[in-house]
């Protein structure tokens, strides 16, 4: 494996993706994880990045790969969640927020996730009356 002295694509992937450029933040990590395939920081980024760009086939394998190298994290089950809100699937996000919150209930980025979800199922829900 090649040495490389800099990390300068995770340190770019993540400015990227705070500025909300989420195709470029997603080339800059998936550079990273090419040249440091162990760098759990840059899978989790691309897969984010990949969420925000809705290419979910490719988040769920980056996902993956990160559990593979440090197990299901606060982090990955909370991105996770929020990549299955954004999918629509609202049971498997209610699953992955709640997981992470029984390893981290004071942590308010889940329990705003876990709000928002409640918002958005009372959104979507409507009585049984209301059909075409």
């Amino acid at each position: 494996m090649k040495y490389y002295p800099s990390d300068e694509p995770v340190r770019m992937g993540l400015e990227q993706y705070n500025r909300g450029n989420y195709g470029i933040a997603q080339r800059y990590f998936k550079d990273a994880v090419e040249k440091s395939p162990k760098d759990m920081t840059a899978w989790v980024g691309l897969a984010a990045s990949y969420d925000r760009i809705r290419r979910f086939d490719l988040a769920d394998q980056a996902y993956a790969s990160a559990i593979r190298l440090g197990g299901e994290t606060v982090q990955i089950l909370n991105d996770q969640g929020y990549s299955y809100m954004l999918r629509g699937n609202l049971s498997a996000a209610r699953k992955k927020f709640e997981k992470a919150y029984s390893l981290d209930p004071g942590n308010p980025v889940i329990a705003n996730n876990l709000e928002l979800l409640n918002g958005s199922r009372k959104f979507i829900e409507r009585p049984p009356n209301n059909q075409p």
